[in-house]
């Protein structure tokens, strides 16, 4: 015999009840052996969860990227190796958008190989 769209319902109440109560329970396990363990090595709310100008979550910065108090930073970024150059100071790697020098260069009738560092 099929179940009905009501019995279904029914029965997702029924266990979504259960589920809670499930939690409820664990939750009060949980909180308990924290309590005890708290009591047990003297914790203050500095040590559990830092100073209240601690970071929000989601910033922390493992062991191997942390040194010693030293302020997270992205990594540099290298300009590369310069392939280009006009003879008046100005470089360019040959990569991404062409500087206006180097366009002004191929319009006044220069190549690109004549503009290569060697």
């Amino acid at each position: 015999m099929a179940k009905s769209l009501k019995q279904v319902l029914s029965q997702i109440e029924k266990l979504q009840k259960e589920a809670q109560a499930l939690r409820a329970k664990e939750i009060s396990g949980v909180v308990a052996r924290i309590r005890e363990a708290i009591e047990h090595y003297g914790l203050t709310p500095e040590e559990l969860f830092g100073s209240a100008g601690a970071k929000p979550r989601g910033t922390r910065r493992t062991a191997r990227t942390a040194k010693a108090g030293a302020p997270a930073r992205k990594a540099a970024r290298g300009g590369g190796t310069p392939k280009y150059h006009d003879g008046a100071g100005r470089t360019w790697t040959g990569v991404g958008k062409r500087p206006n020098w180097f366009k002004d260069a191929l319009a006044a009738g220069k190549t690109a190989e004549d503009l290569l560092i060697r």
